[in-house]
């Protein structure tokens, strides 16, 4: 028997044996490998993240489902039963940054613009086309036409005079601070109270010009697209009337409105 190649199968038999005897239970017996305990450290890409996250969670007080407008204003749009605008209302009793002449503008605009204000002057429109007045306009849809131009154009003229042309100029403010509490009363003069008196931008209160030199203005401007027959004082006085108590009435539903939309209506919140 040739030595110098059975020596080296033998070895090669020793080692296969050695292998399979010796190599199996030592892997058995390695530990398997143990998952990270729930507080283990977090690597430093995971860190960040935890705490993008912390500061992204809203808290009660966070502006959530806000507008842009109301974000920047501190107001809140919470529809007067869910359908009249209620642009320009602060429900807060913090104090807010005076606005900028930029967004009392485009409260005026929300308010003029939404889509409440098309049926809300068209009503006005149909009254007074059932009273035929002005008589001059007479009847039929380009009668209607004229009546709803001139309806939407006094209450827009006096919204952007009220809300953003004489507050920018007088540096008045012309959001409605909700008193909120108190008794029925006292809200109640409080609402009426708010149409003569305002704060300003620099956080003090005065008699409330621009509603009623805006009020008068837009009276005055709404002889250019009525009727010649309604060019007259009294028609004019009538208007100024309208809108001051337009606004009144306004004032008095963005005070009770969130009484009525929690015991009527059973939401807390807007």
């Amino acid at each position: 028997m040739d030595r110098t190649i059975g020596r080296p199968s033998r070895l090669f038999m020793r080692f296969l044996i050695w292998f399979v005897v010796l190599v199996p239970p030592a892997l058995a017996q390695q530990p398997e490998p143990q998952p990270p305990p729930p507080n283990s450290a977090q690597t430093p890409a995971e860190k960040p993240k935890e705490k993008k996250d912390v500061q992204d969670k809203k808290t009660p007080d966070d502006p959530i489902g806000k507008s842009k407008l109301e974000k920047e204003t501190g107001t809140i749009n919470d529809r007067i039963f869910e359908v009249l605008p209620n642009y320009g209302t602060v429900e807060t009793s913090k104090e807010l940054p005076p606005l900028s002449s930029g967004q009392k503008f485009r409260i005026a605009t929300a308010s003029v613009f939404d889509w409440a204000a098309y049926p809300f002057n068209g009503l006005l429109a149909s009254i007074a086309q059932a009273k035929n007045d002005p008589k001059s306009w007479g009847q039929g849809w380009g009668a209607f036409g004229k009546r709803y131009g001139a309806s939407f154009s006094d209450n827009s003229i006096g919204t952007y005079m009220t809300t953003a042309i004489f507050p920018s100029l007088l540096r008045e403010d012309p959001r409605y601070y909700q008193m909120a509490k108190g008794s029925f009363s006292r809200r109640a003069f409080h609402g009426v109270s708010r149409l003569f008196v305002t704060r300003t931008d620099s956080g003090s209160t005065r008699f409330n010009i621009s509603e009623t030199a805006g009020n008068v203005a837009a009276a005055a401007m709404s002889n250019i697209y009525h009727a010649p027959e309604d060019r007259t004082a009294s028609r004019n006085a009538s208007t100024f009337a309208f809108l001051i108590l337009y606004d009144g009435l306004s004032n008095e539903m963005k005070e009770f409105w969130p009484d009525i939309r929690r015991k009527v209506f059973h939401k807390n919140t807007p």
